[in-house]
């Protein structure tokens, strides 16, 4: 992160820390409304358009240790395969053989030679090539060229491996930005994978996540915990293109420290805001990640069905935190705080299901939710929306440049 960009998100702090109303011009956000979170029609939409063609986050490379590794992944309802390759490139490939669509892989990890299909035994090496055709007398001008592993788009940033459905969306680095400009000190290609965890949810998936995208919730819902040393009033929020967006919360004291990060591995190049105030990103549509010196968590939230969402954790951190007998008690009180933010999640499904809920009405520090509703029907294409469930655009001259 270059230092003007930072000392203005110091300075956004401030400024938040002492304002008593919206900046002047700033518009008074529609309200959403609430059929976004329960109509079939629009969830449908929402599967065709946003998950099935956004970079979604999918595993670390230390996941993945030898050629021949593997990790099924079907957060989109997708069978997809990751796999490293004998030159150790990692690859991604839907796993269906393309006779008939028989599964290759039938393990959820473990490692290979190769992929053989139980069904009817054509086989493919690492790299997805069809290497062997049983009976192939039977299959006249057949090219085994034309019938390799169909690819899923698979890119890195740093030791993480995301993919994308959708061969036309543009590379990862752009979907990202300004992320990884902003992170180019964190030392990402040495981060190891720490320990990750799964969480299920009785509610819609944009339920749970919208609470990741405000601090307006700090005091009732965590006023043990995180409210009493970040001060939700100096939060300060920016929106980027792509619905990305970062919201800097400033500890209540100067100089304050994680009691239990103490003594943990840090990186030592990272810039101040991420060594000495907490800075959460969302990259669009469903990572969130609270950026810190000693280590970067990723959540990523997961549609399961209309009522039904995962939530994952996975924790990354400098050489020398694996094994680091700390770990265990900062993953134990985080997850202390995540239950406390899932408490209410399944009740409030029930609630905007019901005739007395209309719909979000949002204030200017939530706006973030208000910017990823905006991004959902960019996406979709607005004139795919049902007008009764659209959202009016309003906040693209409130977004900073990349």
């Amino acid at each position: 992160m270059d230092a003007v960009t930072e000392r203005r998100l110091f300075e956004g702090m401030q400024a938040e820390q002492t304002r008593k109303e919206p900046p002047q011009g700033f518009p008074e956000l529609a309200v959403i409304p609430g059929a976004r979170y329960t109509d079939p029609a629009f969830l449908a939409l929402e599967m065709e358009h946003l998950w099935k063609k956004s970079w979604l986050y999918c595993l670390h490379e230390d996941e993945l240790p030898r050629p021949g590794s593997f990790r099924l992944w079907r957060k989109t309802g997708s069978p997809i395969v990751v796999i490293r390759g004998k030159d150790n490139e990692i690859r991604a490939f839907y796993n269906t053989c393309r006779h008939r669509g028989a599964p290759l892989l039938e393990d959820e990890a473990g490692e290979t030679k190769g992929f053989f299909c139980r069904y009817h035994g054509w086989t493919y090496d690492l790299e997805g090539a069809l290497t062997a055709v049983r009976e192939r007398r039977d299959f006249p001008n057949f090219d085994p060229k034309c019938f390799g592993l169909a690819r899923v788009r698979c890119e890195k940033l740093g030791n993480w491996v995301f993919l994308n459905e959708d061969p036309d969306a543009p590379p990862l680095i752009e979907a990202m930005a300004p992320m990884p400009d902003h992170w180019k000190d964190m030392q990402l290609d040495t981060l190891h994978h720490i320990h990750s965890s799964s969480f299920d949810i009785a509610c819609n998936v944009k339920v749970l996540l919208d609470a990741f995208l405000e601090t307006y919730h700090l005091k009732s819902i965590h006023p043990q915990t995180v409210d009493r040393f970040l001060d939700s009033r100096g939060s300060h929020h920016v929106l980027y293109g792509n619905g990305n967006s970062l919201m800097v919360t400033p500890h209540r004291r100067e100089g304050w420290e994680d009691p239990g990060a103490v003594g943990m591995p840090v990186i030592d190049t990272a810039p101040e805001i991420f060594a000495r105030q907490n800075a959460s990103y969302n990259f669009y549509p469903n990572l969130v990640t609270p950026v810190a010196a000693t280590g970067i968590p990723i959540l990523t939230f997961w549609p399961k069905g209309a009522r039904q969402m995962t939530v994952d954790v996975h924790w990354f951190g400098p050489e020398g935190s694996q094994g680091h007998e700390l770990w265990r008690t900062r993953i134990s009180n985080f997850e202390r705080i995540l239950e406390e933010d899932t408490q209410f999640a399944p009740h409030i499904q029930e609630s905007v299901e019901s005739a007395g809920f209309k719909g979000i009405y949002l204030s200017y520090q939530e706006r973030r939710i208000y910017h990823w509703h905006e991004e959902l029907d960019r996406r979709i294409g607005p004139e795919n929306v049902p007008p009764e469930l659209r959202i009016e655009p309003l906040l693209a001259d409130h977004c900073t440049a990349a």
